[in-house]
């Protein structure tokens, strides 16, 4: 059985991803070695990640020239030689841009109960476990607190946005243009939204956080983290999550300029990695799936369509035409 795939081409340090970052190859499938499964996959997931493992920085494993583009999937077990893993179970995992993949039953979820598919690459999958821990764990959110996302709009963001008010806090939303600061507000149930592309942000916080933020949920980084910091209250937390900002910048920007804010409000400013809490994962996922079941938590997904368009959805993720979680169906 031949496989198309789509492999890593170039590396977009510093600039722009370029459609040349990718080539199409097809190739013939090997046959299954013990412990191994093949997967048709059906759903890939898109994540900012996924350009800084291209660039080789960070934390993520390095990638090479020639190598499948990495991507968590969801996708259908079609042959087996694994036991727990028979023919026709839906699975999820590091299936990478390609239409069929040979896997090590390991490396694979077993996706069970009655949530859509797509949920388990949104709000039950890495970005509500990325929510979960960020916030509850890093953050830790008391009631009555202000709480303050940046990406508020994007697929973390607005999750951490509506764990904070399952936890009983004020919560204030940055995001970009009016129909997604709308949705903030009117659909998931956000206090405040500042729209960083015609407001004065660092103007806006204070108005809208008049108590000072408490907790700082940062997805962006640059100056929505240096006006935030200014406006942060006494024994604050900074979550440090991602940095969509600096992403397609050839040099990192200067630290923040109001970082001794931390020092003058004995606060704090932390990083984390979600893979620090893997043995809680079930637990988490669990709690996930209670409120989405409940109805209290919502999520919104972008879903592109074709094989030959998965290069062009990455790159949605870092020109704004995502709204919601960008995912792709092949």
């Amino acid at each position: 059985m031949e496989n198309d795939q789509w492999l890593i081409n170039g590396s977009p340090k510093g600039r722009a991803l370029e459609t040349s970052d990718f080539k199409r190859h097809t190739m013939v499938l090997p046959a299954l070695a013990e412990g191994e499964v093949l997967v048709k996959v059906e759903m890939l997931s898109f994540d900012p990640s996924q350009k800084g493992q291209m660039e080789n920085v960070g934390y993520a494993a390095e990638t090479e020239f020639g190598q499948v583009m990495n991507a968590t999937g969801v996708g259908e077990v079609i042959e087996s030689t694994v036991d727990r893993l028979p023919i026709g179970t839906k699975v999820m995992g590091p299936l990478g841009w390609q239409r069929y993949a040979v896997m090590p039953a390991q490396k694979l979820d077993l996706i069970t109960g009655d949530a859509p598919i797509a949920a388990h690459l949104g709000p039950l999958g890495g970005t509500g476990l990325t929510a979960y821990f960020g916030l509850f764990r890093v953050g830790r959110p008391i009631a009555g607190d202000t709480v303050l996302v940046s990406g508020a709009a994007g697929a973390t963001g607005s999750i951490v946005g509506q764990l904070a008010k399952l936890a009983g806090c004020r919560v204030v939303g940055i995001a970009g243009g009016a129909e997604k600061c709308a949705w903030l507000v009117n659909e998931l149930g956000f206090d405040e939204a500042i729209d960083y592309k015609n407001d004065r942000v660092k103007a806006a916080i204070r108005a809208a956080c008049p108590g000072g933020v408490n907790v700082f949920f940062d997805n962006v980084g640059g100056t929505i983290l240096n006006d935030a910091l200014a406006c942060i209250a006494l024994n604050a937390r900074v979550v440090i999550c991602g940095g969509i900002s600096r992403y397609e910048q050839a040099v990192l920007p200067a630290g923040p300029a109001n970082y001794f804010n931390l020092v003058f409000q004995r606060s704090t400013m932390s990083g984390f990695l979600v893979t620090d809490y893997a043995s809680e994962f079930p637990a988490a996922r669990a709690r996930l799936a209670d409120w989405l079941e409940q109805g209290q938590l919502l999520y919104k997904e972008d879903v592109q369509s074709g094989f030959e368009q998965i290069p062009a959805t990455l790159k949605r993720v870092f020109d704004g035409a995502n709204f919601g979680k960008q995912l792709l169906t092949l």
